[in-house]
């Protein structure tokens, strides 16, 4: 959910409010609604993605504990804890967004979520927490993708996913890199994947 990757006239408008808002899908919070400033390129991973991921990692994700780069509108944070999630970190860089994120950690009584303003890699390279699960969706401008995979096994727990989200297909991103597509898909011009640092059996590919 980068906050400077696509222009903000492509999120969908709540006029009356004249502010932003995506709904929650799953879990004890379904069907709550978050709101978000607009801000240049900020792009909440769509419904039907946050459904095909939440499938890929079950339905539940009871104590897990989970990183959100990236964080923008907090939709994939928020519905990993509507989910059961033990604790989820939000990193975010903008502050508009980062004062979003608070409120709505207020509306839902969030307590498992810890909100950062911070640099994505600038975190991840002074962070001494692992994680079970880590998503990250940075600007689809920038070149972070590509560094941020050279560093994310150092804040992985064993047997740890990474859910990616850029603008070229993820099998050809990790080709030559320690990394293995365990799920894959597609939602206009985003391509997403669920990535292992493991080697995984052949059959457990798409």
């Amino acid at each position: 959910m980068a906050t400077s990757s696509k222009p903000s006239s492509s999120i969908p408008q709540n006029t009356a409010l004249g502010r932003n808002r995506v709904r929650i899908i799953g879990g004890k919070w379904r069907s709550r609604m978050l709101e978000f400033p607009d801000a240049q390129g900020l792009r909440p991973t769509a419904a039907r993605v946050r459904e095909t991921l939440f499938n890929w990692l079950g339905q539940t994700m009871t104590d897990c504990r989970c990183l959100d780069l990236f964080a923008g509108s907090g939709a994939l944070g928020f519905e990993a804890a509507s989910r059961g999630a033990r604790s989820v970190v939000m990193v975010e860089n903008n502050r508009r967004a980062v004062e979003a994120l608070k409120k709505n950690q207020i509306m839902l009584k969030a307590a498992q979520c810890e909100i950062i303003q911070a640099d994505a890699m600038s975190f991840i390279k002074s962070t001494a927490q692992t994680f079970n699960v880590i998503f990250i969706d940075p600007p689809f401008t920038s070149d972070l993708l590509h560094e941020l995979l050279t560093k994310l096994t150092q804040c992985l727990a064993v047997d740890g996913l990474v859910y990616a989200e850029w603008h070229q297909p993820l099998a050809d991103v990790i080709t030559n890199t320690n990394w293995t597509v365990i799920r894959a898909g597609r939602a206009g011009m985003a391509f997403f994947a669920l990535l292992s640092p493991q080697v995984i059996p052949i059959e457990a590919k798409p």
